[in-house]
């Protein structure tokens, strides 16, 4: 399985970006998608994951309200909407694939629960 993100630039605050994550090389039914980022200095972090063949979705804290991952799987494309975009958000946006099944969507916030990793995208948002 192959990732490809995209849609990172410079925007300013409270602008909107779109990220798309293309997944090549699987079948799309079988994998939940997530996305994480890594801001300058920091470790990876969890930012959303959505199951690819139901409705389940999860946020993590820092963009809950503002962030929206949805998918395409006819494109076999995963989307994260970023709105009301913060200075703070800044930082590598990667996305993932997971092979793995969890009752609990809280499993999917570790790194260690995906197994396809993006090349990743940069957003940069001014103040």
């Amino acid at each position: 399985v192959q990732l490809q993100a995209s849609g990172g630039g410079l925007v300013q605050t409270g602008d909107s970006l779109r990220l798309s994550c293309a997944v090549s090389g699987g079948t799309t039914g079988g994998y939940s998608m997530g996305w994480f980022r890594q801001l300058p200095g920091k470790e990876r972090e969890f930012v959303a994951y959505s199951r690819w063949s139901g409705g389940s979705t999860l946020y993590g804290d820092a963009v809950k309200g503002r962030f929206t991952i949805s998918r395409d799987n006819a494109k076999k494309t995963v989307y994260l909407q970023m709105n009301s975009l913060k200075p703070e958000d800044t930082a590598v946006y990667y996305c993932a694939a997971s092979e793995q099944y969890y009752n609990s969507g809280d499993y999917y916030r570790s790194e260690g629960s995906w197994n396809y990793w993006g090349q990743g995208t940069l957003v940069t948002v001014s103040s």
